[in-house]
């Protein structure tokens, strides 16, 4: 038996890696019997290099359209901007109390005085003011008791800056900010704007409760229906601060209807409805329990009509807020071709609402600018056409901001159009705000001269008597006066006169103490009174105090008073 070491055993090597027989990995060979368990090494195959530099994928826009932190403080931070040049462009503005402005702050006075002392009221101001006698003028003789004139003025600067505010506000809401800020910076500037910010009337706060009404409108439509209501007694509030503004209520109903039709559908026309509804019973309310409709009557519905001519007053409309017209026109006209209002191509919300909405949209907004120039054509007067022109610019500023926008371009590829734009609309209302507010005389020299001639029971004739008596209300009042507009002068045998006749028997009798003349409001009829005093030989004359116009021309204030 052999014992040893069978001499044909296979015997292995010690285990090499780029031996044949072993695979890549170091794993048995095939067909090899009585391989040994060996702890095998692995191999790693070299990783190739990969690219120095990886270029980033591209984004399909640069900036971010979602609504951010930043960009909210950068759009209020350019509306304050806007809001500092309106305020500036008003306050520059100076002059000695409108007859208007006096009117209603001598009014307001008295009204106090009434309600917190007792005493009488010297006219039914309800029957001949524009607006009731227990709202603004009430506010504004408050201020101005504690402020004087410039501090009522201030309340409407106030009023109007807070117009511009809610603007821009349902303006983004509706659009986006860029349409917002347009919007604000091209109202800011136009000359009814600047002049309204800096005058004692009704006409700022009205501007602003409509504006109010319109934010509420716009930012209730994705609330139930009945949040609209809201806006109910915004709107009331604003008629009864000045009556001609019932004819804007019919655009804030149909807006209530065109900003809810993408929540709701053909149901937003109940959103409307109930507005509509509840504005009317507001005012059957208030027409019952009020005696203002004798003053709606006389002051608009039943308006004493003029004689100017529909081209002089479309000519006068266009100068004072045609380019912005103009400018809302090409809004409307853009905004319904291509409703998109974003340059991002990730924009949310790119299907919006369809071509006849928008025409719809913007033919309610722009067409609401043309309320006033049609009601002044049918009254025929240009009186406070200016002022009634920025209760439509209002509306149709946000057709206008889209205007610009549009015509600057995707990216601001021709921001020199809009810089023309607001430029022209800025040098325009400088000039004719600095125009306006110089077409009265200062009433000081005036004031100063007839002020020792004022008697408890004094009985005074003025064409503008109105400026004297908000100045020494303290010395007069409003009973003690008789305008030049009208006159029931009874005689001695106490038959009633009117008219010329009226002012001629009451000059002939010797009926006033003094006579103030200023050839501005009445002219051809001052020269008739003027006439009349010098035939009657119960006057003399004590004073003519020439004064000049800022905006041109020049006048004299005579003044008579009573020889005997």
């Amino acid at each position: 038996m052999n014992t040893g070491r069978n001499q044909n055993h296979y015997t292995p090597e010690p285990y090499d890696p780029y031996d044949p027989v072993y695979d890549a990995h170091g794993a048995y060979a095939p067909g090899i019997p009585d391989q040994p368990t060996y702890a095998l090494r692995t191999i790693e195959e070299p990783v190739p290099a990969g690219p120095a530099y990886t270029i980033p994928e591209t984004p399909d826009a640069g900036w971010d359209d979602m609504p951010s932190r930043r960009r909210d403080w950068v759009s209020r931070g350019v509306l304050l901007c806007v809001l500092a040049i309106q305020a500036v462009l008003s306050l520059r503005l100076s002059n000695t109390a409108f007859q208007d402005e006096a009117l209603y702050l001598a009014a307001g006075h008295n009204i106090l005085d009434h309600l917190t002392h007792g005493t009488a009221l010297y006219s039914d101001y309800g029957s001949f003011f524009s607006g009731s006698p227990m709202l603004y003028p009430v506010a504004a003789a408050f201020v101005d008791g504690y402020a004087g004139l410039s501090g009522a003025r201030l309340l409407s600067l106030l009023c109007m800056l807070g117009a511009t505010s809610l603007l821009y506000s349902f303006t983004r809401r509706m659009f986006n900010e860029r349409v917002a800020l347009v919007a604000a910076a091209l109202f800011a500037v136009t000359q009814p704007t600047i002049v309204l910010g800096w005058f004692a009337t009704y006409d700022a706060p009205a501007i602003f409760l409509l504006a109010l009404a319109a934010w509420i409108v716009v930012r209730t439509n994705r609330a139930p229906a009945l949040a609209v209501l809201l806006a109910a007694p915004v709107m009331m509030l604003a008629v009864a601060v000045k009556y001609a503004s019932a004819l804007y209520l019919p655009t804030l109903v149909v807006l209530a209807a065109l900003t809810g039709w993408h929540y709701r559908g053909w149901r937003c026309l109940l959103r409307a409805a109930l507005l509509a509804a509840g504005t009317g019973v507001l005012a059957g309310v208030g027409l019952m329990y009020t005696n203002v409709l004798e003053g709606v009557r006389q002051t608009t519905t039943n308006r004493a009509h003029g004689t100017e001519a529909a081209v002089d007053l479309l000519e006068k409309s266009g100068e004072w807020a045609g380019l912005m017209f103009a400018t809302a026109c090409a809004g409307a006209f853009f905004y319904a071709r291509r409703g998109r209002m974003n340059e991002s191509p990730r924009s949310h919300g790119l299907h919006g609402p369809g071509w006849r909405w928008r025409a719809l949209l913007g033919l309610l907004l722009t067409g609401t600018a043309l309320l006033a120039p049609a009601y002044q054509i049918h009254l025929q007067t240009s009186v406070s056409l200016y002022k009634h022109l920025d209760f439509g610019l209002l509306f149709a500023a946000p057709m206008a901001g889209i205007g610009v926008i549009r015509l600057v371009g995707k990216h601001f590829r021709y921001p020199q159009l809009g810089i023309l734009i607001w430029v022209a609309a800025l040098c325009l209302g400088v000039s004719q705000a600095q125009w306006r507010f110089g077409l009265w005389p200062d009433s000081t020299p005036l004031t100063k001269a007839i002020e020792p001639y004022m008697k408890p029971k004094g009985r005074y004739l003025g064409a503008t008597y109105e400026v004297p008596l908000y100045y020494l209300r303290d010395k007069t009042n409003h009973a003690q006066w008789t305008s030049t507009y009208g006159i029931g002068y009874a005689d001695k045998k106490g038959v009633v006169h009117h008219g010329n006749e009226g002012y001629r028997l009451a000059l002939k009798d010797g009926y006033f103490d003094l006579v103030v003349l200023d050839g501005m409001a009445t002219p051809e009829f001052d020269k008739y009174l003027e006439r009349q005093v010098r035939a009657s030989g119960h006057y003399r004359l004590v004073g003519a105090i020439p004064f000049k116009l800022s905006s041109g021309g020049t006048g004299t204030y005579k003044i008579w008073t009573k020889t005997s």
